[in-house]
C-alpha cells in the first residue's frame, strides 16, 4: 500500500515538472491529518496537523501512513522544483458511484449499514459528498488565491445515526443492528476551503443519491 502511493505520486509530479505544469492539485486524505496518539477532542483540528507516521507504523495503520508519507514527499518535491502544489484532504467520501463492477471501501461501509453484514465501531465519521469533493478540486485549481492544504468535509455522523436517518428514508432494508461503542470524537472544519467559495450538499441528499445509485448498479434491491 505504501509503495504504490509514494511511487505513483512521484511519477505524476515528475511528469508535471517535465510538462512545465505550474499548479498541481493533489488529493491527499484526512487520514494524513488525524492519526495522532491522544488527538485533542476539545479543539478543532485544522490543516496544520500531520499524522504521526511512527504511531501509524506501530499500530499497523498502513493507509494513513501511506497517505502521510506520499503527501510529505509531494510537498518536498514541489518546494524543491517550484511547483505550486495545492492539497485537498477529504474525509469519508460518499455519494453516487460511477462504477458498477467494483465498490470502493466507503461505499462498502454504507452498503454494510443497509444490509446488516458486519458490526462496526459506532464512532464519528466525518462525511463529504463526492460531488462536493470534485467542486473543491476545481476551486483549488481555478482560484489564484488557493494555496497550501485544505480539509474537505461537511458533517459528522455516527453509523447508528446514519442507520436511523436511512431508515426514515428507506424503511424496508435489513439494517445493521450491531454496533461496537467507541469513545472517539474529533472536530474538523472546512472553514479554509469555504473561504474559497466552497459549499456542500446536505447529508440527506448525499444518502439518497448514494442509495439510488446502489440500486441502479444492482447492489441493492429496489425498495
Amino acid at each position: 500500500m505504501v509503495e504504490p502511493a509514494v511511487k505513483g505520486t512521484s511519477n505524476v509530479l515528475e511528469a508535471s515538472l517535465e510538462a512545465k505544469v505550474e499548479r498541481v492539485v493533489y488529493v491527499s486524505s484526512s487520514t494524513a491529518i488525524i492519526n495522532i496518539q491522544n488527538l485533542p477532542n476539545d479543539k478543532v483540528i485544522d490543516e496544520s496537523y500531520w499524522s504521526d507516521k511512527e504511531y501509524c507504523r506501530e499500530n499497523k495503520k498502513w493507509y494513513p501512513f501511506s497517505k502521510t508519507e506520499a503527501e510529505e514527499q509531494a510537498l518536498d518535491f514541489a518546494e524543491r522544483n517550484g511547483i505550486d502544489l495545492v492539497r485537498i484532504c477529504p474525509t469519508v467520501v460518499l455519494g453516487p458511484i460511477l462504477q458498477s463492477t467494483s465498490v470502493n471501501a466507503t461505499s462498502l461501509f454504507l452498503l454494510n449499514l443497509l444490509k446488516g453484514c458486519e458490526p462496526v465501531e459506532n464512532k464519528v465519521r466525518w462525511i463529504v459528498d463526492v460531488r462536493d469533493l470534485a467542486d473543491a478540486l476545481l476551486l483549488a485549481y481555478e482560484k489564484i488565491e488557493a494555496q497550501g492544504r485544505y480539509i474537505c468535509t461537511s458533517c459528522p455522523a455516527k453509523p447508528k445515526d446514519l442507520v436511523h436517518k436511512l431508515k426514515s428514508l428507506y424503511p424496508n432494508y435489513n439494517y445493521l443492528t450491531e454496533f461496537i461503542e467507541v469513545d472517539y470524537y474529533i472536530r474538523l472544519s472546512s472553514e479554509k476551503l469555504e473561504r474559497l467559495g466552497w459549499r456542500c450538499r446536505s447529508l440527506e441528499k448525499t444518502l439518497i443519491d448514494s442509495v439510488e445509485s446502489f440500486k441502479e448498479a444492482g447492489l441493492l434491491e429496489s425498495k
